[in-house]
């Protein structure tokens, strides 16, 4: 099985399972039933202790709540899901047309690279077998023409040898990527079912007075993991086009008859190891594009400072009112 077909296989079990969310709604009903009958009583006790007019617009909340409860998966989860879908097809159709250019440059490079190792007559009878037996026909049955067969034979043989072990650890590096790929997705998908499992006890708690801030939470955890694969996708196609512009760069230099191309591919694997562990930073750089609250620690620390500034300043005041009355005094 292929690894687009894992990802597939992923997004199917996601909607296989997000049905379960209705069955965690009667609980959840429950929970935000005894939840709503103490807030309002809460919300109107104090109003009547105060002497003040009954709010009614926050007396909503739980009931606007309750109907997200039981439509979770239509009204909550369909709701997000459609919203955010598109950003995901929009970044997997600018990979998959990254992943085709590069496929056809590195196509055309590895033709232009056999041909200029054809073109080099000391390397051309390692990777062609006409000019291997061209070679040899060449050459007699003296005792040194032998010890060059012999030596022919030996560098053809460690040619292929090390061609097979630079294919084996690219195809190695190149099952890592997708396998790092996969561990992310794997992962988001399993974040995914859960929120949406347990998302209606966390609207259900976030009724009560003092949890407001559960659905927030929620939100912003739900919002942020699914954005993982648009980032994957992004981080993907910008390695792709790194690659693609390497590649272009190489077919200019094979355009020269003179060039002798080098088949180590050390860039395309330090690519591969940095795009290893580049997946890895994608919930970290997700965090980054949707935060609740991100301004809740900056706005506190100004308004302490605010309030110092003013208990200073009134202390000023206070000391600067004393002395004038003691003047006075006098």
């Amino acid at each position: 099985m292929e690894f687009d077909n894992l990802h597939e296989v992923l997004r199917s079990l996601y909607d296989e399972m997000l049905p379960l969310s209705a069955d965690m709604a009667a609980v959840a009903k429950g929970v935000a039933g005894l939840g709503s009958l103490f807030y309002i009583a809460i919300k109107v006790w104090q109003a009547l202790s105060r002497a003040e007019p009954i709010d009614v617009y926050p007396l909503l909340r739980p009931f606007a709540l309750g109907l997200c409860i039981m439509f979770f998966p239509t009204m909550v989860l369909g709701t997000i899901n459609a919203i955010l879908s598109p950003i995901v097809q929009g970044t997997h159709a600018i990979l998959e047309n990254q992943v085709l250019d590069l496929n056809d440059l590195q196509t055309k490079k590895d033709l232009l690279e056999r041909e200029a190792m054809l073109r080099n007559p000391e390397n051309a009878y390692l990777i062609s077998n006409e000019e291997f037996d061209k070679k040899l026909e060449e050459l007699g049955w003296s005792p040194s023409d032998l010890a060059t067969m012999s030596g022919m034979y030996m560098e053809r043989g460690m040619y292929s040898i090390e061609q097979s072990v630079k294919n084996w650890f690219r195809e190695l590096l190149e099952i890592l990527f997708q396998a790092a790929a996969l561990v992310i997705d794997t992962i988001r998908t399993f974040f995914l079912i859960v929120l949406s499992i347990l998302g209606p006890i966390a609207f259900a708690i976030s009724v009560w007075d003092g949890f407001q801030s559960t659905l927030t939470q929620w939100l912003t955890r739900y919002v942020s993991v699914y954005l993982w694969l648009p980032v994957a996708d992004l981080f993907s196609s910008m390695l792709a086009k790194i690659q693609s512009l390497i590649i272009e760069r190489d077919i200019e230099m094979l355009a020269d008859p003179t060039f002798i191309p080098d088949t180590s591919n050390t860039v395309y694997v330090i690519f591969m190891i940095i795009g290893i562990v580049g997946y890895f930073t994608i919930p970290t750089v997700t965090g980054w594009i949707i935060q609740a609250g991100g301004a809740g620690n900056f706005t506190r620390n100004v308004n302490q400072a605010a309030m110092k500034a003013g208990n200073i300043a009134g202390a000023g005041a206070g000391s600067a009112a004393g002395n004038i009355g003691g003047q006075l005094l006098k």
